[in-house]
């Protein structure tokens, strides 16, 4: 079984290569990406259930170099959950790209570029799920965001390239502050493996600890746009291609999340920074909620609410118990496909109306009245209205905090509960003036324009594109996605045990010893 954890990296690279080579046939190029990626769900699905199964993390340790000399893979179940979702999200959101691809042509998405570029993004995504020291952590970090930088400025145009030179530099200052906290903490302890560091990070002085903590925390942070680090997200994500947008709302922030989780539950278990963390939490829920209340266009809101929600990631990971944790990862799978699809759902709204400014789309509901359900469910679910994954989840992280019950847990619980109801005006009021506002006998009404009038100054209100016909491709691969959130609501159950059981175990992480074992197993 062991043998099968390098392939979650391998397909994808090698179906990159495959794809550059035949860059000037389309459908060999999809055909390519979308087996690449069913292998790799299939695969990842297959370890996922072993793992489960066994509760024994699978270890690989690439070459056959010793531990911690050599490269380690890690797949435990939270590795494993994490590449499954990813895979599918990743999935969804090409099949949706190929319908925008064979309707615009290149000038979108061009395919020739996209397709490996796609697949090394997924490489590296992958890879750092699976990585078991901090130094193939940073590496998966820096293939996705090679790939990231290729995407988001597809088409070349004026408002890409200059949000993708913010995106680039901001990506590098972290990637700096990442390697630099990796030699460090290599210089101070000899050692990147995670398993390693976990048995040798008591050694240092406490002051020592808490520079490399902090260190690692800013690297993650900016990545995961978590406050006042997220003042490059709103900007750079809305004026990408649409499916480019939706996969990096949904996958890149949680890679970052990802990271904080395994140090801090991994390697810093001793040294507590719960306080600072359970502030900037807030901070971040509270400010990138009121940043979407404030906009007017669908993709300006819905990165403010990306920004937002990872404050209850970071909420559940403050808290720490074993039961916050379940709940942060429940919470991370039902953020990283419901978000995909509000992307995605404004996607067809743009083709539609041929803006995503609140103030100038309206009639959508007789227009396209499916389109109006593929908006409406993601959205109260992401709002948390019962009996969603939104509410389990945010219900989840608010019991375990109670369960702790100081006066900063209560604070940061009335900050998630406003935050949810903000979340839910914002998009709802988009909503009701996009979907439900008549065209233009009812448009002028002074009560109406009264009440939106704040909006006429917010950035982006007045652009506007050329509408286009939605190709069932895409709205397929729209409704796909929707039913996948709907899933997470009826297999709550299941997947709410595997997550706590995930929870259960982040607090006793794997030692060397028994590192070494499953790598030996494996050979």
């Amino acid at each position: 079984m062991s043998a099968l954890v390098p392939l979650l990296v391998t397909l994808p690279l090698l179906g990159a290569a495959v794809a550059l080579i035949f860059g000037r046939r389309r459908r060999v190029q999809v055909g390519v990406s979308i087996t690449t990626l069913t292998l790799v769900a299939v695969v990842a699905a297959i370890l996922l259930y072993a793992v489960d199964a066994s509760g024994v993390p699978l270890a690989v340790s690439v070459g056959g170099w010793p531990i911690p000399f050599g490269i380690v893979l890690y797949v435990d179940r939270l590795a494993a959950l994490l590449v499954v979702v990813s895979s599918i999200v990743l999935l969804a959101v090409l099949i949706f790209s190929v319908g925008q691809g064979a309707a615009d042509g290149d000038d979108e998405t061009p395919v020739s570029i996209f397709h490996p570029s796609y697949l090394i993004l997924a490489a590296g995504i992958f890879n750092a799920f699976i990585a078991g020291d901090l130094f193939n952590l940073y590496v998966g970090f820096e293939i996705l965001l090679v790939a990231s930088y290729v995407l988001i400025t597809l088409g070349s145009t004026e408002s890409r390239i200059r949000t993708g030179v913010v995106y680039i530099v901001v990506s590098l200052v972290s990637s700096i502050l990442f390697l630099a906290a990796i030699a460090a903490i290599y210089g101070a302890l000899g050692t990147v493996n995670m398993a390693q560091l976990a048995d040798r990070m008591g050694e240092l002085p406490d002051e020592v600890q808490l520079v490399l903590h902090l260190m690692l925390l800013l690297a993650f942070s900016i990545k995961a746009a978590v406050f006042p680090l997220s003042f490059w997200l709103p900007d750079s994500y809305p004026t990408a291609p649409a499916p480019v947008t939706a996969v990096f709302a949904g996958l890149l922030t949680k890679v970052g999340v990802y990271a904080m989780i395994r140090t801090e539950t991994q390697i810093f278990r001793e040294n507590d920074v719960n306080t600072l963390l359970l502030i900037v939490a807030l901070a971040t829920m509270v400010v990138g909620i009121l940043g979407a209340v404030a906009q007017a266009e669908l993709k300006r809101i819905l990165s403010f609410t990306l920004v937002s929600h990872i404050g209850y990631m970071v909420f559940g990971l403050a808290v720490g118990t074993a039961e916050a944790l379940g709940a942060t990862i429940y919470y991370m799978v039902h953020h990283i496909v419901v978000q995909t699809t509000l992307f995605l759902a404004v996607g067809l709204i743009e083709r539609r109306a041929g803006s995503t400014s609140i103030l100038k789309v309206k009639g959508l509901m007789r227009a396209a009245p499916f389109l109006a359900v593929l908006y409406f469910i993601p959205a109260i679910n992401l709002g948390g209205l019962p009996p969603f994954s939104g509410f389990i989840g945010k219900y989840a992280l608010f019991d375990a905090a109670a369960a702790v019950g100081t006066p900063l847990m209560y604070v940061l619980m009335v900050g998630g509960i406003v935050t949810s109801l903000l979340t839910l005006y914002a998009l709802m009021r988009a909503w009701n003036l996009s979907f439900w506002r008549e065209d233009e006998d009812q448009a002028d009404e002074p009560g109406l324009v009264d009440r939106i009038s704040y909006l006429d100054a917010a950035p982006a209100s007045g652009i506007q594109t050329e509408r286009r016909v939605i190709p069932r491709v895409m709205t397929a691969a729209t409704a796909g996605m929707v039913v996948v959130t709907l899933a997470l609501t009826i297999f709550a159950g299941p997947l709410y045990r595997l997550c706590a059981s995930i929870g259960e175990a982040l607090p006793y992480p794997v030692s060397l010893t028994q590192l070494q074992e499953e790598v030996d197993d494996a050979n």
